[in-house]
């Protein structure tokens, strides 16, 4: 048996994405956003509705990060998608953020936050709110490495639960894939 609960968002897992730019002044701001994901080899693509100053913010500057929630930062991370960087400009500071500037962008890397993709923005889609970026790095705080790459495990992303509100921790690991080639 099954229940059906009509249109709704639920999607398993939705990741806890916090994209952070620069604003006018080279403030850095943060936000939660949970609907995004990669959209083909080296881009990503996110909803921001256009009303958020990160959205302003990307339409001036054309780039942006985008770092991992993890299960240490959560109350950090979930701040930041409750508070509005257009009544708090120092949201990002009061969350307990700092920054360095990226590398390869024009925005800010959260030094708190140890996975990071530095993007810039290829389209913006006002009405809907969907932007599509190429990804042009990713970088990763060593203390999440095992043998050279990300480690889930150590990492401890989490995702949003949008049916019961709440915030999970990934990182446990299922299986391998592309190891078997029958059921």
């Amino acid at each position: 048996m099954r229940t059906n609960f009509g249109k709704q968002t639920f999607m398993y897992p939705m990741p806890v994405l916090i994209i952070a730019t620069y604003d006018e002044n080279g403030n850095p701001d943060a936000m939660n956003a949970a609907w995004g994901g990669i959209h083909d080899t080296n881009q990503i693509a996110i909803c921001i509705d256009p009303s958020h100053k990160t959205a302003k913010n990307l339409l001036k500057k054309k780039a942006f990060t985008v770092s991992m929630a993890d299960a240490a930062h959560v109350k950090e991370c979930d701040y930041v998608g409750c508070v509005s960087a257009n009544n708090v400009p120092d949201k990002f500071a009061k969350a307990g953020f700092t920054a360095t500037k990226s590398e390869f962008v024009d925005a800010p890397v959260i030094n708190e936050l140890p996975m990071c993709l530095e993007c810039e923005m290829l389209t913006y889609e006002p009405i809907t709110g969907c932007m599509t970026a190429n990804i042009i790095n990713v970088n990763a705080d060593d203390s999440i490495l095992t043998d050279g790459k990300i480690d889930p495990a150590k990492l401890r992303p989490i995702t949003y639960d949008p049916v019961n509100h709440t915030y999970i921790t990934l990182g446990e690991v299922a299986g391998k894939a592309f190891v078997t080639k029958t059921l």
